[in-house]
């Protein structure tokens, strides 16, 4: 049997918060909701928890003094915060605060149980794979260190950046690169011309890999990108 996932919620509005925990609850997991940032801390102290849902504007310790509290004492569980506020210095705070990710309200539970699930696989993957270097992409191999894309003898050199993105897609095969995440990985901004020139530098390795017709990059509506290729036989 499955260990359920444990889930720090601090969120001082109490319709709100009390929606997510049932939500959470009902969707696997095991969350444990505060009303103010000093309870979240001391329940952080006293409990094990595997992902930290934090609102920004908390009474009596705000999320992001939180976030940085917890980051002293873990410095790897996901944080991701809650925002009314949309300004960019604010989410950009977020991030520096230790945050991982951010929603701004109103947000679907959808899109929350979204972003959780997409940043707990990033943890279980580990940094096994983030240190792999070499891929078998169908008739290519993708060595990212020298930024090289090889077939039958001939090879193409890659930018860094579309060498950084075909990478995340090769640690992703065959499953969701979230898009923001790519954004924030290799830009560490997720802003509108960012994301845009991320959709050229897809558009170009699409280019790079055209040779072999069981490649596909596809766009995944509303989430992110999908490298589709052979799988690796043994």
């Amino acid at each position: 049997m499955e260990i359920k996932k444990r889930v720090l919620l601090v969120e001082d509005d109490e319709n709100l918060g009390s929606l997510l925990k049932e939500y959470m609850n009902v969707k696997g997991y095991e969350a444990e909701l505060f009303s103010d940032g000093e309870k979240g801390y001391k329940a952080f102290m006293k409990n094990q928890y595997d992902i930290c849902i934090l609102d920004i504007m908390l009474p009596h310790k705000d999320g992001l003094t939180l976030a940085k509290e917890i980051r002293v004492i873990n410095n790897e569980i996901p944080i991701i915060f809650l925002t009314a506020k949309s300004l960019k210095d604010d989410v950009l705070e977020g991030f520096k605060s230790g945050g991982d990710d951010y929603i701004t309200k109103p947000f679907s539970m959808e899109e929350l149980l979204f972003r959780v699930e997409a940043i707990l696989r990033r943890t279980r993957q580990g940094e096994t794979d983030e240190n792999q270097t070499i891929f078998q992409i169908g008739i290519y191999s993708f060595d990212s260190n020298k930024r090289l894309i090889e077939k039958d003898g001939s090879s193409s050199k890659l930018t860094t950046k579309e060498a950084e993105l075909l990478k995340l897609l090769c640690l992703n095969k065959n499953k969701i690169l979230e898009r923001n995440f790519a954004l924030k990985a290799i830009w560490a901004d997720d802003n509108y011309f960012n994301a845009r020139s991320m959709d050229v530098y897809i558009t170009k390795l699409r280019k790079h890999l055209k040779e072999d017709e069981n490649i596909e990059i596809i766009n995944v509506h509303g989430q992110g990108f999908k490298l589709i290729a052979p799988e690796e036989s043994n």
